[in-house]
């Protein structure tokens, strides 16, 4: 199951790991990707809110957040070849996944927005 936080990032667990990406709500805003890159390094803690990636799209530069405390596990490596980068505009939900944490408080999950609640929160804005 996805949730998603008010940042526009979602995450989906296996285990105790979390997969992370933007919604298709923040990709159309953003408009065509063109980079993606990791602000952190692979293996750092991170808390819930802080900004591990970064996404440069031609409208803008924006900054992923992680939706819970973990450890930073993986990039997607799609990423490191640029003109893969639209693969978030294609595929918010699959391919265009940006990074992989290691969930240190699974409780942390429960406070994010489930996928009927964020259509609702992104009607408001």
């Amino acid at each position: 199951m996805k949730k998603f936080t008010k940042e526009h990032e979602w995450i989906e667990i296996n285990d105790k790991i979390g997969v992370v990406g933007i919604s298709d709500y923040a990709q159309h805003q953003l408009g065509d990707v063109v980079y993606v890159s990791l602000v952190k390094n692979i293996g750092d803690i991170v808390k819930k809110g802080e900004a591990v990636a970064e996404i440069e799209s031609v409208k803008s530069v924006s900054q992923i957040y992680s939706p819970l405390d973990g450890k930073l596990t993986a990039f997607n490596t799609i990423f490191e070849d640029e003109s893969q980068s639209g693969t978030i505009n294609d595929d918010p939900y699959g391919e265009g996944w940006i990074f992989k944490i290691e969930i240190s408080d699974i409780k942390q999950f429960d406070e994010l927005l489930n996928e009927s609640d964020y259509e609702k929160f992104i009607k408001t804005l």
